[in-house]
């Protein structure tokens, strides 16, 4: 007896070491879980909470060097600067349309030939699956140079410059925008087509072969059954594209776009806007309303991503992002 209960002191006093120095350890990850958190949260957000609070100060409070963070003499005189000089509903309204359209041609397109990749067999198919793939990893500015010449003298065959005497310039407008996206070829489509066929490639084939004993074309198995089961991966797509092209401002200066048609782009000029026509001389005060410019940018991707963050949320989970 006395030997077993020896045994069963030392079982109890190694469980009892080892549950304490398990709930160490769990305290040990909890605090290193936090710190890292905290530290990725500041750098995150530390420089939009640093805008936004820097979009109230007035002249005072920029030379106060007691202020910091929060204004002593908060106005909104920044905002109205920024609003009146960004035109900001009426440029809103341009670029909301413009992102809409190209948002939906382009889930229209990179779904499309998402499915063809995911569930018909054709020559090339590997090659041309390659070529996708390397639009994604292929930085923009690598093409940046045949692509403004492209659209400065854009022609079809040579047909309009023997029409009209001149290839056409296409510069200046969102036209070649529209066109890179109708062909594929728009702001991250190789990634939207990469995310839509390894969505359409974890969808079960029954649903296919059930339409088509129907009596059911690869036309309207697609559009009807198979972009409808789709709904995860187009909200992402539509988020990534409609955030991608908000901000967007490679094309946008690429070719020549007018600023008064994007909101963005209108931004880059807000502080000399401001100077000239507000007759602001110090470019510390001009600053003020670029950091209410920014606030006003923001507003709209906010309004969108947490309107849709739960089917975004759900979309990445089985779009084929990740895993």
């Amino acid at each position: 007896m006395v030997y077993y209960r020896k045994i069963n002191e030392k079982v109890h006093d190694v469980t009892f070491r080892s549950g304490a120095f398990g709930r160490v350890k769990l305290v040990l990850f909890s605090v290193f879980r936090a710190v890292i958190i905290i530290g990725m949260s500041y750098i995150i957000l530390g420089p939009v909470i640093n805008i936004v609070s820097n979009s109230f100060f007035s002249g005072s409070d920029v030379y106060n060097p007691s202020v910091f963070m929060i204004p002593l003499n908060p106005t909104l005189e920044n905002y109205r600067r920024a609003f009146v000089r960004l035109d900001y509903f009426r440029t809103l309204g341009y670029t909301l349309v413009y992102i809409v359209t190209i948002t939906l041609i382009q889930i229209f397109v990179c779904s499309m030939v998402g499915y063809g990749f995911a569930r018909f067999d054709f020559p090339l198919k590997k090659l041309l699956f390659g070529c996708v793939i390397v639009t994604i990893v292929l930085p923009a500015h690598v093409i940046m140079l045949p692509l403004y010449q492209h659209f400065r003298k854009w022609d079809v065959l040579g047909i309009i410059e023997a029409v009209t005497g001149e290839a056409a310039n296409l510069l200046s407008s969102e036209t070649p925008m529209y066109l890179m996206t109708l062909f594929g070829t728009g702001l991250r489509s190789g990634l939207f087509i990469y995310i839509f066929r390894q969505f359409f490639r974890g969808l079960p084939k029954e649903i296919e072969e059930a339409a088509f004993i129907d009596g059911a074309g690869p036309w309207y198995t697609y559009f009807a059954i198979m972009l409808a089961n789709a709904m995860p991966a187009v909200i992402t797509v539509a988020v990534f594209s409609m955030v991608w092209q908000y901000n967007d401002m490679f094309y946008a200066r690429l070719f020549s776009m007018p600023t008064s048609h994007i909101l963005t782009f209108r931004l880059s000029t807000l502080q000399a806007t401001v100077e000239f026509a507000d007759q602001v001389k110090d470019p510390l005060i001009s600053q003020l309303a670029v950091y209410a410019g920014i606030t006003l940018v923001l507003l709209p991707i906010l309004f969108i991503y947490f309107t849709l963050q739960k089917y975004f949320v759900e979309g990445i989970e089985r779009s084929g992002i990740v895993g």
